[in-house]
């Protein structure tokens, strides 16, 4: 299993590479985030051991028990899925990032239930950048004042913004809807935020949202296989 989790993961890492290039940005100006959802504990540890470090889950019961079973490895644990109000306080101990801030009552849970022990918890607001009913993620008239709140909150770090765009091959739909999470951040930086991450682009469309200005692409079934759900 490490063979093809190795060769996936150095695929995924070339693309990256080519992709910033392509865009004319540095090597590294683009973090992996290798989505382990539904994924075993021993995939996430074989990748470690390559030399991954960051690792999604969407699942708060998954999210606990792979940190769990995962306590003796330095994983970077970040939390993208959508967060119900009740669910959050296994995630401010958990979780060194939440990408998934869509209203306030989460970003007031979150503040409130951070250990003091621990470094502030790094968060993402999340936008729903397609305007999708299906899709989590506060409107992008919301996002300036939900990030301003966020960003006053104790033991939260306030460090930039989240989209899932809606499936579509239509690339020039794509880059549209990356480009609203970007002027977004551009604005939100204007009045002084200093935001610097834009979570976006996937497994099949990490090289246009790299292009739109991704720092951080959330990749899973490209380094893992096959997704198989038993949620």
């Amino acid at each position: 299993m490490t063979d093809s989790l190795s060769s996936r993961l150095s695929q995924v890492q070339s693309r990256l590479r080519a992709a910033c290039a392509a865009a004319g940005r540095a090597d590294d100006a683009v973090a992996l985030l290798a989505v382990s959802k539904t994924f075993p504990a021993a995939d996430i540890r074989d990748l470690f051991a390559l030399g991954q470090r960051a690792f999604g889950e969407n699942y708060v019961q998954e999210l606990q028990q792979k940190c769990e079973a995962l306590a003796d490895l330095a994983v970077e644990w970040h939390f993208i899925g959508p967060l119900q109000s009740n669910k959050t306080r296994v995630v401010a101990e958990r979780a060194h990032w939440v990408h998934s801030v869509d209203r306030p009552k989460i970003a007031e849970r979150l503040s409130a239930q951070r250990p003091d022990a621990l470094p502030p918890l790094n968060i993402c607001v999340q936008v729903n950048v397609s305007g999708e009913d299906s899709k989590s993620g506060c409107a992008p008239e919301e996002a300036m004042a939900l990030a301003r709140a966020a960003a006053a909150m104790p033991r939260l770090k306030l460090r930039g913004l989240m989209c899932i765009p809606e499936p579509t091959e239509d690339a020039a739909k794509l880059a549209a809807q990356f480009a609203v999470l970007r002027r977004l951040r551009d604005q939100l930086n204007a009045e002084g935020l200093a935001l610097d991450t834009l979570s976006m682009g996937m497994s099949a469309d990490l090289e246009l949202a790299v292009s739109e200005g991704a720092t951080l692409v959330r990749v899973g079934s490209a380094i893992f296989g096959d997704r198989h759900y038993s949620h």
